[in-house]
């Protein structure tokens, strides 16, 4: 009976002796999967490859099984799908643990040895969710319209977009303050944008600058063979300009370019009498050959300085560039002229002189003669032996001349730098850090609304600042995982484009528009009728319908296919119409080419369709902008790096 007895026992103790130290190395697996999972997902945000990670895996898994062998156990990996950033890093191990007493009790029960010696197998997971990195683009309307007060506020929408933008920054600075394991974990970056954008004036020399000319949108509105006397006459090479001549004096031989004139135009500054110059003469004789009336002349000195510099603008560049990312490669005269497409380059913005005013300084400053001709942006002194409107516009001579001291001050926002109304980018900056958290949100408090609404241009620049190449360089590379590039646009209005006429201007040179990022719309770009806004959009849109609306129609068929191509590079767009109503045409048309720019939700629902994604859309009203944006703030928190 004892001997019986002791079966049931002996194996009950085998058992149990089995079964904690089994319990012992399936805790010691999943310990070591998940510690695995977590060291091989900061390696994944790293840039390592799939081969590297996995081997990075396993070795980390073995060398955390505490006593298990090894080679009773088996890891399987699964990377996330998503090249882009998020999703899911899973493993899995199996066990297969062989007892150490079962298998002599299971002989004594009369199980086979082959039965008695199977191993016991135990299957384990792990998930790691990949918080991603981000690189946020704030692309914020500072058209003139911003001054407008916000719907249900009681203040001007500038101000409630400085105070929202500003709490949206702090957000997820403070969530990118706690990680610690990974550079720069959040990155914003501002766009402000109304007719043009402002890249910054301190890259007039950039490699992505177009500082030889060589654009096809540089000499768009300018003739230099006007520039045609023997001391100073322009001559092409290579096609660049320069300067020829020897009245152009140490300056012979330089180019003639958008930032050249910027350099070259003066104004008199000092028109100073030279001491006992007096002179009389005679203005009419008597009969006798004595002077019957006379007037005095003196001789004087002028001191001159520099009229305007470039503050910073560029145009858009032309069709398909304009709506994509495409790195500029326009080659130089040091490289090689053909080297890239000298199209993808940027050219500084410089309106010319519209014809108008004309300034002749006479021995009495007070007898300055204008002549007007209406136009929007007359900044100069016109060159008389231009017979045309066009001419006059295109003439190059009349900048040679220096603007009289006694020109009468020209009006706000003319001048060359017509058009160019916002504050410079601030490319992305690591706001987890106290000094990149307040550049960035002093950003925001200097912005100033004036001048028109371009949203393509904002976008635009939206993307090439949280892109990896030029022209900012500061975000991560497109194929690191971990990361999401963020594009935010908000604007209060339908884009716009203008005719003289309807700011109540003439138009002498019959340019069908005013200057801004798309230069003049007529006459066409590059040899053609077609104004650059028209090129790449559909038989829709009248390519010689010179009118606001048509304006209008364009610039939203360019907004379409850039934000398309944007989506298509794995851009995030998120959009926010401000005080639009859903009531107006016009405001329809807008909202409705913001939601339809705008990317789908990874996490949200359509609230009309549960089996479809929300759309990245917000129609804001003065009174909701701030928890609009802290709305956005949530869908952002979703997508942090790894903790």
């Amino acid at each position: 009976m004892t001997v019986v007895a002791m079966v049931p026992l002996m194996g009950g103790l085998a058992m149990a002796v089995d079964f904690t130290e089994m319990n012992r190395e399936k805790q010691a697996v999943l310990n070591a999967l998940d510690a695995a999972n977590f060291a091989t997902a900061r390696r994944l945000t790293e840039g390592a490859t799939d081969d590297q990670l996995r081997a990075y895996a396993l070795d980390f898994f073995n060398a955390n099984l505490n006593n298990v062998d090894a080679a009773n156990t088996t890891l399987n990996v699964t990377l996330p799908s998503n090249t882009t950033g998020g999703g899911l890093l899973k493993m899995s191990a199996r066990l297969d643990y062989k007892p150490y007493f079962y298998p002599a009790f299971g002989q004594l029960v009369g199980k086979s040895q082959t039965d008695a010696n199977q191993k016991i197998s135990f299957d384990v997971t792990s998930e790691v969710r990949l918080k991603n990195t981000l690189e946020v683009a704030l692309v914020l309307d500072n058209s003139g319209s911003m001054t407008t007060t916000g719907t249900g506020s009681g203040q001007k929408r500038i101000d409630l977009l400085k105070t929202a933008a500003k709490q949206l920054v702090d957000t997820l600075a403070q969530q990118a303050a706690m990680i610690k394991q990974v550079d720069k974990p959040v990155q914003f970056g501002l766009v402000p944008f109304a007719a043009s954008v402002n890249v910054g004036a301190s890259n007039g020399n950039a490699s992505w600058m177009d500082t030889e000319g060589l654009s096809p949108v540089s000499n768009e509105n300018f003739d230099w063979s006007t520039l045609n006397t023997a001391a100073k006459y322009a001559q092409q090479t290579n096609g660049i300009w320069y300067k020829r001549g020897s009245g152009w004096g140490a300056d012979e031989g330089q180019m003639l370019t958008r930032f050249s004139l910027y350099h070259d135009i003066k104004v008199v500054t000092n028109h100073e009498r030279v001491t006992n110059s007096k002179r009389v003469v005679c203005d009419e004789y008597n009969s006798n050959n004595t002077c019957k009336r006379n007037h005095d002349e003196y001789d004087y000195i002028d001191s001159y300085g520099p009229f305007a510099s470039w503050q910073g603008c560029v145009e858009a560049r032309p069709y398909p560039y304009n709506v994509s990312d495409a790195p500029p490669s326009g080659g130089s005269a040091n490289t090689g002229i053909g080297v890239g497409d000298p199209a993808t380059m940027f050219v500084p913005m410089f309106a010319p002189d519209e014809p108008g005013n004309h300034w002749k300084l006479t021995q009495d400053p007070d007898e300055a003669m204008p002549t007007t001709y209406g136009a929007v942006n007359s900044w100069w002194n016109d060159d008389p032996t231009s017979s045309t409107g066009q001419s006059r516009l295109r003439n190059m001579a009349k900048y040679f001349q220096p603007r009289p001291i006694d020109a009468p001050a020209l009006p706000a926002g003319n001048g060359p730098n017509y058009s160019c109304t916002t504050n410079p980018i601030t490319p992305l900056t690591d706001v987890s850090v106290a000094d990149g958290l307040t550049s960035i949100k002093a950003a925001i408090d200097l912005m100033q609304p004036n001048g028109g609404t371009s949203v393509p241009e904002g976008m635009a620049w939206g993307w090439r600042v949280v892109s990896s190449g030029e022209p900012f360089t500061q975000g991560r590379p497109e194929a690191e995982r971990g990361n999401d590039k963020v594009v935010i646009v908000l604007t209060d209005g339908a884009n716009t484009y203008y005719t003289p006429s309807s700011l109540g201007y003439s138009d002498p040179a019959d340019s069908k528009s005013t200057y801004a990022s798309y230069g003049y719309l007529n006459p066409g770009y590059n040899g053609t009728s077609v104004g650059r806004l028209f090129l790449g959009t559909s038989s829709a849109i009248g390519q010689l319908d010179y009118s606001n609306g048509n304006y209008t129609g364009a610039l939203n068929e360019q907004m379409a296919t850039l934000c398309n191509n944007a989506k298509a590079a794995n851009i995030m767009v998120m959009t926010v119409a401000l005080d639009l109503s859903t009531t107006k045409t016009a405001d329809q048309a807008a909202i409705a080419a913001l939601k339809s720019c705008s990317s789908n939700s990874r996490f949200r629902k359509d609230p009309t369709d549960a089996s479809k994604p929300a759309k990245l859309f917000w129609n804001a009203t003065g009174a909701t902008l701030s928890n609009d944006f802290k709305e956005i703030g949530n869908e952002l928190s979703n997508l942090r790096v790894v903790s």
